[in-house]
């Protein structure tokens, strides 16, 4: 038997793993008939003994075999290499491994785990219609918010919606680290609803402040790190429109900062209008704002709501949205009135 496990939500693939195993057979058998592969270098020299090899005191054997696919994804970079030297080659291997684990030995079952995989995938188009095919996407939207609701409820717990709203934004649809908040919740809520507040008190902010890292590199043109930290962000869940609602409100606040100092407003009031708690978020905004003139923010502001526009209009999907605003940011504009230089 044949499986692909293919998606960024490591969590449910892991479950969906577990599953497989459980319908196997015995786990104490079939612990000493797993083999585990590392398919970014694995040949079908190495693979086929390892499938033809009778199981043990078991009815089955399982080989996992993780980054397969990914080999053949174009754009990767084992995948350039073979392009750049041999296409028939490459071909050629694939097609043999197709050929292989389309008839395995009925003691076997194989189980191929991968990250994003996209339908063009040659070795993917070529097994598909012979394996069972599972795809994980790390969850958003309602099937996150879903998903949260039902995991507190497994674990004995009652969730609010407002919770479970700022979970989803907080946390992100890495399911893993969604696992552990929400154990973490239910222990402190013992007895009674989850509500926005506990959330608040409990959850690990690390997210958080990717996403306030994220915005400052944006707003101080350091477009590598803002590139990273946006990726990922996005990979670990984060809402598109809540990434853009935070580089918004930073720009709003860049925006007033300018204003207040240049009617000469003390630091004191400054941070004050701008509910801003710590010397630090005060003294990065008013450096922030010192690198802008009045007009390249009013520009930057448009660029926003045109970029929400594209969003929610369907133009551009959200990240590859949020991937152009962030590089159209990060250029250091000269010219008058445009971008005030800083040595």
């Amino acid at each position: 038997m044949l499986y692909i496990l293919s998606g960024e939500d490591e969590f449910s693939i892991n479950k969906a793993l577990d599953t497989i195993k459980k319908g196997i057979g015995d786990p104490s058998a079939l612990a000493v008939n797993t083999t585990t592969l590392d398919g970014r270098q694995l040949t079908l020299d190495q693979l086929r003994p390892i499938c033809e090899t009778f199981p043990f005191f078991g009815e089955r054997r399982l080989v996992i075999v993780s980054g397969l696919l990914e080999r053949f994804e174009a754009g990767s970079r084992k995948g350039r290499k073979k392009k750049a030297s041999n296409v028939p080659d490459r071909q050629n291997e694939y097609q043999a491994l197709a050929d292989y684990m389309s008839n395995l030995p009925e003691s076997t079952a194989v189980v191929l785990v991968d990250g994003r995989v996209k339908s063009g995938n040659p070795l993917f188009k070529a097994l598909s219609t012979k394996a069972e095919v599972r795809r994980f996407p790390l969850l958003k939207g309602d099937e996150l918010r879903q998903w949260i609701r039902g995991r507190v409820s497994e674990e004995g717990g009652r969730i609010s919606p407002r919770a479970i709203e700022s979970l989803a934004r907080l946390v992100g649809g890495n399911l893993w680290a969604m696992s552990g908040e929400i154990n973490k919740l239910v222990l402190f809520a013992t007895g009674r609803r989850i509500e926005e507040e506990d959330v608040m008190e409990v959850v690990s902010y690390a997210q958080e402040a990717s996403v306030f890292t994220m915005v400052d590199a944006i707003l101080e043109f350091k477009a590598g790190v803002a590139q990273r930290l946006l990726e990922e962000l996005l990979r670990r869940g984060a809402a598109p429109a809540y990434l853009l609602v935070m580089l918004t409100r930073q720009v709003r606040m860049v925006i007033l900062a300018r204003e207040l100092k240049r009617r000469g407003e003390a630091r004191a009031e400054i941070q004050r209008r701008l509910g801003l708690k710590g010397d630090y978020a005060l003294r990065k905004t008013l450096e922030q704002a010192g690198n802008y003139s009045g007009q390249r923010l009013k520009e930057i502001y448009q660029q926003l709501l045109d970029t929400d526009l594209s969003i929610k209009t369907g133009r551009y999907d959200g990240e590859l949205a949020l991937n152009i605003l962030a590089a159209e940011l990060c250029q250091r504009r000269r010219g008058t009135g445009e971008f005030i230089a800083r040595p």
